[in-house]
């Protein structure tokens, strides 16, 4: 989650809370936004959904590790939805543009596994294996909770080849929500990762791929 999901999460939590005639205070609510952050409140929501419907547990509010354990079964469904994401964007875009995600894990673990360059670059008979090691990293960090560092922009061959030489770059293309795709951006470390050049991108200058493939201003 980021912090615009916070009132959301919130909200979530109080009617939880009333559900189970359990009042909670926002120190509470707190506790459980900094042990469950590392979640995606769509993820957290339909936990707590699932929690309600157990019939050994449901009948007490959940505590954090109740929660954890919901969702430790639908992180699963989570790196299948990130991966599919990814394999729409390399199919559609190709790994020379420069692209932005709307989810920073994404981000974090194509950077892990060589980059946008790299990921773009294997073959059809490996790609199976890629959506493999991609869904294990992800679903790895999601687990672990973490909220790791990540770049605020995946370079594309293009975009390598001009940075190198000094010569204007292209926008990034965004991949998914923009809103969110410009939160990777500015949520992006300022310090480059091994293996990883920072591009120069702005509010102004971004380009944005629907569910189509299409690109819009």
């Amino acid at each position: 989650m980021t912090e615009s999901d916070k009132r959301k999460f919130a909200e979530a939590m109080v009617v939880l809370s009333e559900y189970y005639g359990r009042p909670v205070s926002d120190g509470v609510i707190e506790l459980y936004w900094q042990g469950l952050k590392g979640y995606d409140i769509g993820a957290i929501t339909q936990a707590f959904t699932r929690h309600m419907h157990n019939p050994e547990s449901g009948q007490f509010m959940p505590k954090i590790a109740d929660v954890v354990r919901m969702l430790q079964g639908s992180t699963q469904d989570t790196a299948l939805k990130a991966w599919s994401k990814v394999d729409q964007a390399v199919r559609r875009i190709g790994n020379y543009a420069d692209v932005v995600f709307d989810d920073p894990l994404i981000h974090r673990v194509l950077h892990d596994m060589g980059g946008w360059i790299g990921i773009g670059q294997k073959t059809e008979d490996e790609w199976p294996f890629v959506a493999r090691e991609f869904e294990n990293r992800y679903r790895g960090y999601r687990m672990r909770s973490e909220v790791p560092e990540y770049p605020p922009v995946l370079i594309g061959i293009a975009g390598a080849h001009n940075r190198k030489g000094g010569h204007e770059t292209q926008p990034p293309m965004l991949v998914g929500n923009q809103d969110a795709c410009r939160q990777v951006i500015h949520g992006g470390t300022e310090r480059p990762l091994i293996g990883f050049v920072q591009a120069d991108a702005t509010a102004e200058h971004l380009r944005l791929v629907d569910d189509s493939g299409q690109s819009a201003a």
